[in-house]
């Protein structure tokens, strides 16, 4: 099943790049640095040429630096030339598969709006969503 055709949550049987993106993601969970909130999460991007481009969640004490994992993946890929992107996997230390924030979602449909997530959990079930699902009538043009 295409990913623009699979059901909102459903990841498809057998689907091995998206298992590939999730283990990439799975192993940079480690370096993240969330001594604060102890809510460590990282991103696996995958760009048009296949490329991965790793992200972690980086805490700053004041908080309001802090960076998430997800525009840690698409600003430094942005910055090593990277354009075009197909896929995010997504992962943390959460029973069920955490779906970005508001901030990243903004970010994601600016730069990838025909991006699917792939999320997952320690529950091990892989959910695959559309970004524009998350962010209905984005922001996009002034």
């Amino acid at each position: 099943m295409s990913e623009s055709n699979r059901p909102h949550g459903a990841m498809a049987q057998g689907d091995e790049g998206d298992r590939a993106l999730l283990k990439a993601a799975r192993a940079l969970l480690a370096r993240a640095h969330a001594p604060y909130s102890k809510f460590r999460v990282a991103a696996a991007l995958e760009d048009d040429a296949g490329v991965i481009h790793p992200g972690v969640n980086v805490e700053s004490v004041s908080m309001g630096l802090t960076i998430c994992a997800e525009r840690n993946a698409i600003f430094g890929a942005i910055a090593r030339g990277a354009r075009g992107f197909r896929r995010l996997a997504i992962v943390a230390e959460t029973q069920r598969p955490c779906v970005p924030c508001g901030a990243c979602r903004q970010v994601l449909i600016e730069h990838a709006p025909d991006l699917t997530l792939i999320l997952e959990g320690v529950d091990g079930a892989p959910e695959a969503v559309p970004v524009r699902s998350l962010l209905p009538r984005p922001f996009t043009e002034y």
